[in-house]
């Protein structure tokens, strides 16, 4: 059973937490930081929980020793919101994460859950980052991201099938593959197959291979995916869209593990664990008669939801931060900042694409942005123009505006937007606009707007 060592000075909150953590782990307590540092002297927890504030020693300090005793404790800090900047310094000295009063118990739950799950990991992998963290990648602080990764890591030692749903965009991939990082097959193969890509005539043979001579342009055998996964996972990406033909030998693989190749007499029996994912709903699938309802209740035995990005905006500042830095270091470039006014925009625009447009979005950034900062101005037109209609909306709704005025509160705001954008230079304000510059002037009178 996992350890966790509850240090606070406030007896309350460790006999909260005491009853929130006793049926799933060993607890440890202690009501001051000197008591902790002893305690670790004798003994390693998995998790430690570390009050701030305290007599006698503070949290930072507690933590600065533990570090040194034991490095391969993972600390979550608690703290109160006036300690939030705190906290967050732990993080930088070694904390792996902070939670702050009072908690709310799925939030303190998901994190613990995967501070030990990072803990095991690290015992049985290799020292590089990435091995010691599988959730390195999954950026995000929201409840939504949280829960998702407490799921991950109660079902990726198992051999349970995961249907992982959600839009295009969202990361269905990356947790299918943090699943596999954290599951007893890691070693093995981690297989992929988009099945919305393969014309429906080759499908087959993708999935299943195919003999020698078994059509004539099989001119030698051909290993299918569910046999390239032997081991290890295999991921059917876009399930959905597998044709229904092909459904029924599809569920025969997946119970018995065991299927012909095309052509072939012979049967081959395979060890995988299964993991799938669509962007489509597939209970309506099923209803359309498009999707076999013995294949969706064989998949469907642990859903996993990805939420859309407008979903979790929150977690945008996390990615955003993410992302610049992942992308100075692919492309060899100097890490950039990016200014509050722009991340506000990034932050309202709606990521039809998801996490994905937002990734392709800051390497056109990177790549194209002169300064060492990105500025609002910098941003791609669709999204400024997004951001505006959305704030306009916003006043028409608070100040209850008649169409005229709205209309008047449209065109200030344009004409003010472009001006920013032509860095306060009329004529370019004005080639923007698609209007004279006298016009421009004139208009900017009109609405008191002065450069």
């Amino acid at each position: 059973m996992k350890k966790i060592l509850i240090v606070d000075d406030e007896l309350s909150v460790r006999e909260s937490l005491r009853i929130i953590f006793k049926n799933d782990y060993k607890i440890i307590l202690a009501n001051n930081g000197e008591e902790a540092v002893k305690i670790v002297e004798g003994e390693s927890p998995d998790v430690m929980l570390l009050d701030i504030i305290m007599p006698g020693i503070d949290g930072i300090e507690v933590l600065k020793r533990i570090k040194t005793i034991n490095p391969s404790i993972n600390v979550i800090m608690l703290t109160a919101t006036k300690t939030l900047k705190t906290a967050v310094s732990a993080m930088k000295i070694g904390a792996h994460d902070y939670i702050t009063k009072p908690f709310d118990i799925d939030e303190i739950k998901a994190i613990v859950s995967k501070a030990c799950i990072i803990k095991r990991h690290s015992l049985y992998s290799e020292s590089s980052e990435d091995s010691i963290d599988p959730f390195k990648n999954i950026i995000g602080d929201s409840l939504k991201m949280k829960q998702i990764s407490e799921t991950v890591g109660k079902i990726a030692s198992t051999e349970s099938t995961v249907l992982i749903t959600g839009e295009s965009g969202t990361g269905k991939e990356l947790i299918a593959k943090v699943i596999h990082r954290l599951s007893s097959r890691e070693k093995g193969p981690f297989v992929a197959i988009n099945c919305a890509a393969i014309p429906e005539m080759l499908i087959e043979s993708e999935l299943f291979g195919a003999e020698k001579g078994a059509y004539t342009s099989s001119v030698s055998m051909r290993i299918g995916k569910f046999e390239q996964a032997n081991g290890g996972t295999l991921f059917l990406d876009e399930i959905a869209d597998i044709p229904l033909s092909m459904q029924a030998k599809i569920l025969r693989a997946i119970q018995e593990r065991e299927f012909n190749r095309i052509g072939g007499v012979r049967t081959i029996s395979v060890d995988i664990r299964l993991i799938a994912a669509t962007n489509k709903d597939l209970e309506e699938e099923v209803a359309k008669k498009n999707f076999r309802s013995d294949l969706f209740y064989r998949i469907n035995v642990v859903p996993i939801n990805m939420p859309s990005l407008a979903e979790r905006k929150e977690d945008i500042p996390l990615i955003i931060d993410y992302f610049i830095k992942k992308k100075s270091a692919e492309l060899g470039i100097e890490c950039k900042t990016i200014s509050d006014e722009a991340v506000q925009v990034l932050k309202e625009y709606t990521w039809p694409g998801n996490v994905r447009e937002l990734e392709n979005t800051i390497e056109r950034l990177m790549v194209l942005v002169q300064n060492k900062e990105i500025l609002r101005s910098d941003l791609p037109e669709h999204l400024s123009k997004q951001n505006l209609l959305m704030e306009l909306k916003r006043n028409v709704i608070t100040k209850n505006m008649l169409f005229y005025d709205a209309e008047k509160e449209l065109e200030k705001e344009l004409i003010v937007d472009a001006l920013k954008k032509a860095n306060n230079i009329q004529t370019r304000a004005a080639d923007i606009l698609g209007i004279s510059r006298r016009m421009l002037k004139y208009k900017m009178e009109k609405h008191g707007i002065e450069v």
